[in-house]
């Protein structure tokens, strides 16, 4: 399985490239890279959803994108073995199950707001179901999981380590609310510049 399944399908051109937030001329954002890799989403027009292989999507003008040749698959070989998508939809129930049941102790009384985010600190859940198309988080491993219904590969994975969910009661409380979880921020060879970023 790949280490980081992102796979681009475009360039930005030589010059670089600017973005919208929409397929809308009066919603500029960020200025791409030159020949920064890019995955074409969908089209509209003259305009191109695309992908950066650090995960954001914006829209430019498609007219622009310069194609990657998209080489044949390696031959030789056995093909390689097709992960399973099932254990970690079963590890993201699990973990929604979990969750739930603290939500229902905390709607009852049984929990109260202190002892709630004590219990679910380090739980994570991740979960995208789109037609045939899954985005499913493993939190063993830390990372985003793409499934196109045949095959399961990395799609993203985070720097910081995998924090462990509480699953018994904490023997005391620490006082004052629980500490925010730091925003995971996702591994890539290529990041967008943005306009005022140094």
């Amino acid at each position: 399985m790949d280490e980081f399944a992102f796979r681009p399908t475009h360039v930005a051109p030589p010059t670089g490239m600017a973005t919208w937030a929409a397929p809308d001329p009066a919603r500029p954002s960020a200025r791409l890279d030159p020949l920064l890799p890019l995955r074409l989403i969908t089209g509209q027009g003259d305009w191109a959803q695309v992908l950066c292989a650090n995960g954001w999507t914006t829209w430019v003008d498609g007219r622009l994108l310069v194609a990657l040749p998209q080489p044949p698959p390696a031959a030789g070989g056995p093909p390689a073995r097709t992960a399973d998508p099932r254990p970690a939809l079963a590890e993201a129930e699990a973990a929604l199950t979990r969750y739930r049941a603290l939500l229902e102790d905390l709607a009852v009384g049984v929990l109260d707001l202190e002892s709630f985010r004590e219990r679910a600190r380090g739980l994570r859940i991740g979960l995208v179901a789109d037609g045939e198309e899954l985005w499913v988080f493993d939190p063993v491993h830390d990372r985003w999981c793409y499934c196109d219904g045949l095959q399961l590969q990395t799609y993203a994975a985070t720097d910081r380590p995998s924090p462990q969910p509480a699953l018994s009661p904490p023997q005391a409380p620490a006082p004052g609310p629980a500490p925010a979880s730091p925003t995971p921020s996702v591994r890539s060879p290529y990041a967008p510049t943005r306009t005022g970023e140094p």
